[in-house]
């Protein structure tokens, strides 16, 4: 029996693409290498910062050793004067008096008659065909100091001379120098005028500049002269010889003349060798 088929037909059907989301464009970062370089850098220097904080502190905490104990307050021709007073008063003789009287002035010089001569120039005559060399001096950059003794004419009144006690005098010098150059500011030449032998006159005269110690403003002060002031027979040989390394070849005779221009200058004549 034929049959009426009236039913549609059954076809498969394929689902529809599933819709793939649309990806955001790949972004380019062309700056990034120079954004890292700057992070980097400001990192290093973040670093160094933190570094040099922390040596600042250790440094706080052990602080340098002080170049001195003591020290002048101020400064100019007030800071001297405290200086040669300070140091002057340290060094004694064996019978327990003052070694000399330690006198500050401005660049100067005082003769027998008791007149005061300014002085504006330092001239150190020739040896062996050299040249006189001429240095310009002024309140500003020098100073002068009188070591004078309470016999006549500024000699040491108790005692015999000897050798010793020229070196005590020497290494008197030496300090009151050095505290000069540390801690009066701008000073660069000191003359240190010498107690005479008895019965004569002042005639001899130390002449030192900055450039001369300057190893020894480098280092604390003890490290070149200790801080108890020995008698002159008891001088260190180690400081015997930093003082006469320093100041015997700077030891010289003086004399005063006068420019055509006014000016007085104080001639230093060098000691034969």
């Amino acid at each position: 029996m034929a049959a009426d088929v009236t039913g549609t037909e059954l076809a498969t059907t394929t689902p529809p693409p599933a819709q793939v989301e649309p990806q955001p464009p790949l972004q380019l970062y062309p700056h990034r290498p120079r954004f890292l370089f700057i992070y980097g850098l400001l990192g290093g220097v973040l670093a160094l910062a933190i570094a040099l904080v922390v040596i600042y502190a250790g440094r706080a905490i052990t602080p340098a050793p002080k170049w001195s104990a003591w020290h002048p307050s101020g400064g100019g021709l007030g800071a001297a004067k405290q200086i040669a007073q300070t140091v002057g008063k340290s060094y004694r003789l064996p019978n327990g008096d003052q070694l000399v009287d330690v006198i500050a002035k401005e660049p100067s010089v005082s003769p027998s008659t008791g007149e005061v001569i300014p002085l504006h120039y330092i001239a150190i005559q020739s040896t062996k065909g050299t040249p006189i060399v001429h240095y310009q001096i002024s309140p500003s950059n020098s100073v002068t100091y009188d070591l004078c003794g309470l016999g006549t004419s500024c000699s040491i009144a108790t005692g015999k001379p000897s050798a010793e006690r020229g070196t005590l005098v020497r290494r008197e010098i030496l300090e009151l120098a050095l505290y000069t150059f540390k801690y009066v500011g701008g000073i660069q030449n000191v003359v240190a005028f010498m107690p005479p032998p008895a019965g004569t006159q002042a005639q001899y005269a130390v002449y030192l500049r900055k450039s001369d110690v300057s190893t020894e403003l480098k280092q604390p002060l003890v490290r070149t002269l200790k801080s108890k002031v020995p008698l002159p027979s008891a001088i260190p040989a180690r400081e015997i010889h930093v003082v006469d390394s320093v100041t015997e070849p700077r030891v010289y005779k003086f004399g005063v003349a006068q420019a055509q221009t006014g000016d007085f200058v104080l001639v230093l004549t060098p000691l034969p060798a």
